[in-house]
């Protein structure tokens, strides 16, 4: 049986060649390209692809928000999220979403293939330089309590930062206004003792998702 693929990226010269790369591998069918956030969306809705690669920047919003609507409707899809930039709070944002790899562009073609063959399967595979620095980090950013306890509005947004959302998006779920939003954040991370959100995200994750991301490594 075919594996269906959708390829996602705002560079047609890049999709051009993972389509090259990826139609040359037995049973590996790409079935659409896309350039974009929504088209992504609307390709997934017309054509049900079993794995999605997608880049993390798209011109009309991310691959993450992207990644995250789109396995809200099709839990089926697979998605492996492709980079160039080796940014940690991408990865943990990933995988909250529901990414099942994370891939960085300059690892070639043959380990993106393999990262399709490996999440079809059922299986999960992260970048191992990536994997462990993050572990690491969180590791020690776990030991940390806050100086000061967490109000409930605080624990309530580091929740939802724990699942992978913006600010924006926290706003929106909470029916508050974006600055309202940012200030929570620069309070939590005062009172956790830490100088920029992509350490409070590996906090967050690692409170709420400890042996999941130990299973990973």
């Amino acid at each position: 049986m075919k594996v269906r693929i959708l390829i996602v990226d705002d560079h047609e010269i890049l999709r051009m060649g993972l389509r090259i790369a990826l139609t040359r591998v037995e049973n590996f069918e790409v079935v659409a390209e896309a350039g974009s956030k929504s088209e992504a969306i609307a390709q997934t809705k017309a054509l049900q692809p079993e794995v999605i690669v997608m880049d993390v920047r798209l011109p009309d919003g991310t691959g993450i928000e992207a990644c995250r609507e789109i396995l809200a409707d099709y839990p089926n899809s697979k998605v492996i999220m492709l980079t160039s930039y080796a940014d940690e709070e991408a990865v943990i944002a990933s995988l909250l979403a529901g990414a099942k790899g994370f891939i960085m562009k300059e690892m070639g073609s043959t380990a993106l293939c393999q990262a399709i063959k490996t999440v079809v399967v059922g299986g999960e595979i992260i970048d191992a330089k990536l994997t462990n620095r993050i572990s690491e980090k969180m590791k020690s950013l776990i030991a940390k309590t806050p100086g000061e306890p967490l109000t409930e509005r605080e624990t309530e947004i580091l929740e939802l930062i724990a699942q992978g959302k913006s600010n924006k998006e926290i706003a929106e779920t909470l029916y508050l206004g974006y600055s309202t939003v940012r200030n929570y954040v620069s309070n939590i991370l005062h009172k956790l003792g830490y100088g920029n959100r992509s350490q409070l995200t590996a906090y967050a994750l690692e409170r709420k998702y400890h042996e999941h991301w130990t299973n990973l490594k």
